[in-house]
């Protein structure tokens, strides 16, 4: 079992992954500023192999005793997602970027460290053609930016794994309804009502769970998937903004979906991605779309209110 330090670990994707690694036996540590004032993690806290300390990543100081003792370091703190990085511009540059550069200073040479990505640093893709992890990154939002210049200092270090998340979606104790599968299925179920724009815009989309199982996979295949980026998404699931309002509606048939004949989407993000590489490794998702949009649909019976967003 290894000691891991989860920086951002009580954010949306670090409240469904660090009880699962507690519950596989290794020892963690969050660091975490708690921003949305969130308590996701606060069933770990009677696990003898959990311990947690409130403060910001960008802090070298505060950062260096307990990279010291970690084995792995998963970097999930960041500004997440194009809006809140617009609106906090010198945050996103010094929390995505310029706090991984001071981590990887401060780790060892044997130290590893897995680093999530973002499909979106692909930007806007060829029609018809997969992205790969060959494809050249043209990231079109300041997030995007940041986490491509991150994922470059985490592989240019070396004993590094990047992780290029699709579109994740899926419940979390720490809750984002602003992600798109997630948004979408909320306005389904709280409104019956969508007008979609820019409707065939395509993207891919991973649960949640799913990334959790990318995580402790590469954790388990590091020596044979280090150094290298890997896709991380459904395969079967590279969909327009359209088709997931249909897959959507074959599970609220009341479900009512128009796409606004004008407008645009800020976000311009257009692609379709091979997740081939890693499916070589072995890793192969368990959760389907429908599995996710099922389980959100029971979700938002509970959930009723705005404040399960990073916006």
């Amino acid at each position: 079992m290894h000691n891991i330090l989860v920086t951002g670990g009580a954010g949306y994707l670090g409240s469904v992954l660090v009880p699962e690694l507690l519950r596989l036996g290794h020892k963690i540590t969050v660091l975490d500023n708690f921003m949305f004032g969130q308590n996701s993690l606060l069933e770990c806290c009677k696990n003898d192999n959990f311990d947690v300390f409130r403060g910001d990543v960008r802090d070298e100081d505060f950062i260096r005793p307990h990279v010291k003792k970690a084995d792995y370091i998963i970097t999930l703190a960041a500004l997440v997602g194009a809006p809140l990085s617009h609106r906090d511009k010198i945050g996103t540059i010094s929390t995505n970027k310029d706090a991984i550069s001071t981590l990887t200073k401060l780790m060892s040479k044997a130290q590893r460290i897995i680093t999530p990505t973002t499909n979106s640093g692909y930007g806007v893709g060829q029609k018809g053609i997969y992205c790969t992890e060959e494809t050249p990154l043209n990231p079109i939002s300041l997030y995007g930016k940041t986490k491509v210049e991150a994922e470059k200092i985490a592989l240019d270090r070396g004993n590094a794994i990047s992780l290029r998340l699709a579109t994740v979606f899926g419940m979390s104790p720490r809750m984002r309804i602003d992600l798109l599968v997630n948004d979408f299925t909320y306005r389904a179920v709280k409104d019956r009502f969508l007008v979609v724009f820019e409707g065939h815009f395509k993207r891919n989309y991973i649960h949640i769970q799913d990334v959790t199982r990318a995580f402790i996979h590469a954790m388990d295949n590091f020596d044979k998937m280090k150094n290298e980026a890997y896709n991380v998404g459904l395969s079967d699931a590279n969909l327009s903004k359209l088709e997931l309002c249909a897959t959507i509606k074959e599970l609220l048939s009341d479900f009512v979906y128009l796409e606004a004949p004008i407008g645009e989407d800020p976000d311009k993000r257009d692609y379709i991605v091979s997740n081939e590489k890693i499916e070589k490794t072995g890793f192969k998702p368990a959760y389907s779309l429908k599995m996710g949009i099922t389980e959100l649909i029971k979700g938002y019976r509970i959930i009723n209110n705005s404040k399960y967003a990073n916006i």
